[in-house]
């Protein structure tokens, strides 16, 4: 009977740590990164797209860059309002999901190089949805927006992004028209 009562705390010990570096990832439907490493990528992905899906809609309202919503992304990355946030929204999404990173509101910070695709990998395709899409303003000479990418179909990239006319929407984009495209999730 001791040995069997021993195996149950074994297991019992086991199951605690496992819950503990999860989280409350059950009850709160919310991934910790521990967590994350192994859960299926394209579920993420797919948990990512959807969770700014549901944001589609979102307008600023009392002013440029304010908003219950708008003010939720940028808290997200420590900003109060008045700040551009499709850096915030992308971040917000991907928090949301349960990663602790991307975490900026900077959109030029959400590309460093060692995220980036290569232009050899842009050609055999290996965009997927929930990356991030960067436009380059030449007058800024930077990165100065940013979003998640649905699909790439032909020469079109289909968009998800906070901040576009003002609001969180869908939209097409010319691939001759990405600067970049970054994956933080593989």
């Amino acid at each position: 009977m001791a040995t069997i009562h021993s195996l149950f705390l074994g297991f019992f010990s086991i199951a605690l740590c496992i819950s503990a570096a999860t989280g409350n990832a059950v009850l709160s439907g919310e991934y910790s990164d521990a967590y994350t490493i192994g859960r299926n990528t394209d579920l993420l992905r797919r948990q990512i797209y959807e969770i700014a899906a549901n944001e589609i809609g979102v307008r600023e309202t009392g002013g440029d860059n304010k908003g219950p919503e708008v003010s939720q992304y940028l808290a997200y990355v420590g900003l109060g309002e008045g700040y551009e946030w499709c850096a915030a929204f992308v971040s917000w999404c991907y928090g949301r999901a349960g990663l602790s990173v991307p975490r900026n509101a900077w959109s030029p910070a959400l590309f460093p190089k060692a995220r980036c695709y290569i232009k050899a990998q842009l050609l055999e395709g290996n965009v997927r949805q929930a990356d991030l899409f960067a436009i380059y303003s030449s007058q800024l000479k930077r990165i100065h927006h940013v979003g998640l990418v649905k699909a790439v179909h032909g020469q079109m990239l289909i968009s998800l992004e906070g901040n576009s006319h003002d609001r969180v929407e869908s939209r097409r984009r010319p691939l001759t028209t990405i600067y970049a495209i970054a994956n933080w999730i593989d």
